[in-house]
């Protein structure tokens, strides 16, 4: 990593200078110092945004900031004003789309408390068979209906679990069911107005927009299901392109052979050529690890304790159990996970004795109470960048990492993986006590892939309550003048009243990221609107576009926003086009609503690369590499582009 860091601010420090070299050839043109000063905070934005300088929502935070500090510096920039009124600076915490967002969060997570995931599992395997081309359009057309009322990533995080469990049982590599999956996932979240943050967020846009636009030229908002005939047909395509091409596009990785063996330790030995059992050894009197502390002998001799008890005392196994710089003492008995020829080394070099089955550990370790599990490390996880010593995940959560997955390549214990930071995407190969990982399961740090373990659901006698309350709130939404918002939290709330969601658990499933990133990049697309920036953009576009047919013009804002959308977040993207994309239209006397929902839904657009969540997510746990995304990927925003261009322009 320390090799990587110079080039990386290289990286960062070129691209600085180019953005500010970029931005004051701007403002040199710009008509007004507004404008000028605007331009600016957007090249700014698009560069903190692009170049990861700081995290996203830290981006946004910090450019919100700035706006409200022009009001106080607005004489020494040579304004009248501040671009924006300090009055309604932290009107995007308030706004429908924000609590809209917070709302449907709220409610996914509901319906994962029920165990309804499960059931649905269940029917796919009843119906699906064994047969890809019958189990992906299945998989893939129920992520992409749930994914139009909840947000994608969530989707795509609740069937993980779901795909990997069909995995197992029908021998389809679990690399050729992901892919179809995260797409689908992401391309449902075109279906409804609330299956993405950029469509959530479209109709708060399009009022902004019509603040500056006179009487005749004011836009109607996008009603719930206004954009469903495109969606729908977005899933369909990618249903279809990987049916008919996946055995062309879809890899399978080098973790993956098409089968799953039914035993549990044989199929990690089959996936991950982890050659990995369990032992228990006793440490006699005189033994030379006496002294020693566990940290001293793991890695060097490639094993890994689990448990451990000490005379007179009770087993220490799961969360607050073993640590790193637990002693080893006389009579100690411990727990051993490790290839057989790692222990015999071990246990000779130090005097040992191993014992022929478990003893001490019969109850603790036997497979009803642990066992050896998969977890992914999520987008937005707070352990990324962070390693297995820096948060002592044994002592912590439970879980002694036994392996680590990571584009492709599996690595293990005496590869240093326990000092190695998370990275998103990363699957983890831990040994845990099933009740520890049940209660990961409500931690959003980690999406536990294993699910075939001894553990109850958490509570599925609340199933009837959550679809009441979701019926209501889609009710409200559907047949009421009601606000977006005010219905879904209706759902929410009466989720959290059921009890089918406990109010920690509600705020737990908030991604307060998200949040922050979209409350505070709102006052942004407000100046670029009303300092006249989006429509100064939008006629040196039209200057050279304008002359084209509007059907031309509408793709170019299209493959704009799906460029936006590769190198900054979708919401970023929408909340820059939005207005550039309405005054374009109003320019060359096209319908403006349409222009912006052509940026809305073309931030979906989002396959070529992994930078999108859901693409994150996959990515470990089906073994994929860039050019895996790149293949499938390529082809699927070709046809995202035309089948969305060609069913816009059909329906509207």
């Amino acid at each position: 990593m320390t090799e990587n860091t110079p080039s990386f601010s290289r990286r960062q420090a070129i691209a600085a200078v180019i953005f500010l070299a970029i931005s004051l050839g701007l403002a040199t043109v710009a008509p007004s110092v507004e404008i000028a000063w605007v331009t600016g905070l957007l090249m700014l934005t698009i560069y903190l945004f692009a170049f990861e300088v700081v995290g996203v929502d830290v981006a946004a935070v910090s450019v919100m900031v700035l706006l409200g500090l022009t009001t106080l510096f607005a004489p020494v920039m040579g304004l009248e004003q501040g671009l924006v009124d300090t009055q309604k600076i932290f009107n995007g915490f308030s706004s429908n789309a924000v609590m809209s967002i917070i709302a449907v969060m709220i409610i996914g997570a509901g319906l994962d408390r029920t165990g309804l995931m499960s059931k649905v599992a269940s029917f796919i395997l009843k119906i699906g068979g064994t047969t890809e081309t019958r189990i992906i359009p299945i998989i893939s057309g129920t992520v992409g209906i749930i994914s139009s009322f909840m947000q994608n990533v969530g989707a795509a995080a609740l069937f993980l679990p779901v795909v990997s469990r069909i995995s197992a049982r029908s021998g389809i590599p679990l690399s050729r069911l992901l892919m179809p999956m995260g797409f689908c996932a992401i391309l449902g979240g075109t279906v409804t107005m609330v299956g993405s943050s950029p469509l959530i967020l479209l109709n708060d846009l399009i009022l902004t927009s019509n603040e500056a636009l006179p009487a005749d030229q004011q836009m109607q908002t996008w009603s719930l299901f206004s954009v469903t005939p495109v969606g729908l047909a977005l899933v369909a395509t990618g249903i279809l392109y990987f049916v008919l091409a996946g055995r062309f596009v879809l890899p399978v990785s080098d973790t993956d052979n098409g089968t799953r063996p039914a035993s549990t330790m044989d199929y990690f030995k089959d996936v991950y050529g982890i050659n990995y059992d369990l032992f228990e050894i006793v440490v006699p009197d005189g033994s030379p690890l006496i002294g020693k502390q566990l940290d001293d002998v793991e890695s060097s001799y490639r094993i890994r304790v689990i448990a451990s008890k000490r005379s007179g005392q009770e087993t220490l196994v799961g969360p607050n159990g073993l640590a790193r710089d637990s002693r080893f003492e006389p009579g100690m008995v411990l727990g051993v996970v490790a290839a057989e020829k790692n222990i015999r080394r071990f246990v000779d070099e130090f005097g040992l004795k191993l014992r022929d089955e478990l003893r001490t550990f019969t109850e603790s370790l036997s497979s009803s109470k642990a066992g050896i599990a998969e977890i992914v490390i999520p987008p937005g996880s707070q352990l990324i960048g962070k390693s297995a010593r820096d948060v002592w995940l044994r002592k912590t959560y439970g879980l002694a990492l036994v392996a680590l997955h990571r584009d492709g390549k599996t690595l293990r214990e005496g590869d240093n993986i326990r000092e190695m930071p998370f990275h998103a995407g990363d699957t983890l190969v831990v040994h845990t006590a099933w009740d520890a990982l049940a209660r990961l399961e409500k931690d959003r740090n980690f999406v536990i892939v294993t699910t075939e373990y001894p553990h109850e659901d958490v509570r599925p006698h609340k199933v009837g309550w959550a679809g009441l309350f979701f019926a209501i709130a889609l009710t409200l939404v559907l047949f009421t003048d009601l606000r977006l918002s005010v219905a879904l939290l209706t759902g929410a709330v009466g989720m959290i009243l059921s009890g089918v969601i406990k109010i920690e658990e509600a705020y737990e499933a908030v991604s307060w990221k998200t949040v922050f990133l979209l409350a505070s990049l709102i006052p942004l697309g407000l100046a670029v609107e009303t300092s006249g920036t989006a429509k100064w953009i939008a006629e040196q576009t039209l200057s050279v576009v304008g002359d084209m047919p509007i059907w031309v013009i509408q793709a170019a804002v299209a493959v704009l926003a799906t460029f936006f959308t590769l190198v900054m977040s979708n919401v970023g993207a929408t909340v820059l086009l939005v207005p550039l994309a309405v005054n374009i239209a109003i320019g060359v006397g096209a319908d403006p609503a349409l222009f912006a929902l052509t940026v809305a839904i073309a931030t979906s657009n989002s396959f070529l690369i992994p930078t999108h969540q859901v693409n994150a997510l996959i990515m470990g746990p089906g073994g994929y590499r860039v050019p895996d995304f790149i293949r499938a990927g390529g082809i699927m925003t070709i046809l995202f582009l035309v089948v969305s261009m060609v069913m816009m322009n059909i329906i509207f």
